[in-house]
């Protein structure tokens, strides 16, 4: 019964994906809704698009081994991203209507740093939307009692995403995302309230992790553990503000106070979501703790959904998966569209300066097709947890794409040698002490971030300088 729910929701909701695909014309429509999105449902894609697969399986399973101090990443940072793009980003960046974020690099910094920050921008999605994937055929894998296998699984999910993604783009990803994220909220909140009971109560939970020192946050006030925990935070809360789903949400939107109202509306409801899973997952070490050991070291994605399958009846299992399934569809969409899109417009288009809007429209869809097939041979391929490939994905826009973002935006002194000497010297030690230093005191991502503050303001003194000389 279990499995054919599944197969139904998928059907219909890939039907709805499709319908809403009839309505896209042209590019417009296809990377940003048409910029016509009211603000329920640009809060709605803005949370569903996040609350994925690493929010209902990795940061629980996270939580159980580490506590509140290994979550720092998400949903701490990941959230505080989304309200720091609204009160800062979203309405300048609304203001020049741009179709993508590489747009922007393209017009402050010229072609050269365009490139580069397309490239990783494109280059960081993998790793995320490499977790989405996996996650779809954890859970085929799970609800088909091992009949459909991880592998098969993520082939039928990556391949029916991709579909309604690849036809309808952001309008298609808006409306099934608004839809996602009701199917979200009421599973979480049925799932918490049913399971809650057979713990024995939420309080009864709350004070067992809190006497097991799950609420613990803050580091050991030792120099490398406070400089680690100030690098976790900081990954995703500030690389993943130069995303371009980030800025497809913002950009949708049908003014700037909608792009700023639902960008700190989604964050503040997915910080307060993110913690239902953990309170589930939590829940099992008092339900179920034969299970939690079984799993904890050597599959612990899998303590929720198994918690699930032998602890709650037929309709909590359909509302859980039902809400598990919408996280990762909205999420796996929103991370296909968004560097297909941007490489499509930012790398080949600038190759074909004369391509009309419909055979960018065509390149576009090409794109996804093939970014699809390349993540989902990463899935397939990689060991990583759901949690580890959605955190170190947003290290390489950290380092090259957030400082010259931060600064063309509010500094009037940057120029193009200063965003070009920001990224490369950013991304360049970044990838250097991965190499040589991954687990020295500061970690690479921070020395990266350093460097492409440095190469900013150096290269933009530099070039003022002379710019003052020759006149």
């Amino acid at each position: 019964m279990l499995l054919w729910f599944v197969i139904t929701y998928w059907i219909i909701s890939v039907a709805i994906g499709l319908w809403v695909a009839l309505r896209v014309h042209n590019t417009a429509d296809y990377a940003s809704a048409g910029h016509s999105m009211p603000l329920y449902v640009v809060t709605a894609t803005v949370f569903a698009t996040w609350f994925g697969s690493e929010t209902v399986l990795g940061i629980p399973a996270t939580f159980l081994k580490e506590g509140l101090h290994g979550v720092v990443a998400d949903p701490f940072g990941s959230s505080l991203c989304l309200i720091l793009v609204g009160l800062f980003f979203a309405i300048p960046l609304y203001r020049k209507k741009l179709l993508t974020i590489g747009d922007f690099y393209r017009l402050q910094y010229g072609r050269t740093v365009e490139v580069l920050v397309t490239l990783c921008i494109v280059i960081s999605y993998l790793g995320w939307v490499a977790a989405q994937i996996k996650a779809l055929g954890l859970v085929f894998n799970v609800v088909s009692d091992d009949m459909i296998s991880k592998e098969t699984g993520m082939l039928v999910g990556a391949a029916t995403v991709m579909i309604y993604t690849l036809f309808g783009g952001m309008l298609s990803v808006a409306i099934t995302d608004f839809i996602q994220m009701i199917i979200i909220m009421l599973g979480m909140v049925y799932i918490a309230w049913d399971l809650s009971g057979t713990a024995g109560g939420v309080g009864a939970v709350i004070n067992h992790a809190a006497a097991a020192g799950k609420f613990n946050f803050w580091p050991e006030w030792q120099w490398g553990e406070v400089i680690g925990f100030f690098a976790a935070w900081i990954t995703m809360m500030l690389g993943s503000i130069p995303q371009q789903d980030v800025f497809q949400r913002i950009s949708s939107s049908n003014n700037e106070k909608t792009a700023r109202n639902a960008s700190v509306l989604g964050g503040s409801l997915y910080f307060l979501f993110a913690f239902i899973p953990m309170f589930l997952a939590y829940s099992a070490t008092l339900i179920d703790p034969d299970l939690v050991r079984q799993y904890l070291d050597s599959d612990s994605q899998l303590i929720l959904p198994k918690l699930i399958l032998a602890h709650s009846p037929l309709f909590a299992q359909v509302m859980f998966f039902g809400a598990l399934l919408s996280a990762i569809k909205s999420c796996a969409s929103a991370t296909l569209l968004a560097p297909s899109v941007t490489f499509a417009e930012n790398i080949i288009r600038g190759f074909y300066k004369h391509m009309t809007d419909q055979q960018l429209l065509k390149v576009m869809r090409i794109v996804v097709l093939a970014f699809t097939g390349l993540v989902t041979f990463i899935a397939i391929r990689s060991e990583m947890s759901i949690f580890k490939m959605v955190e170190s994905a947003y290290k390489i826009t950290l380092v090259a794409a957030f400082v010259p973002l931060v600064f063309g935006l509010y500094w009037k002194r940057a120029t193009p040698l200063g965003g070009l000497l920001s990224v490369t010297l950013g991304a360049g030690i970044w990838i250097i002490c991965e190499l040589l230093m991954p687990l020295a005191i500061i970690p690479p991502q921070l020395a990266g971030l350093m460097a492409s503050l440095v190469g900013m303001i150096g290269g933009s003194l530099v070039a003022s300088r002379k710019a003052l000389k020759a006149a």
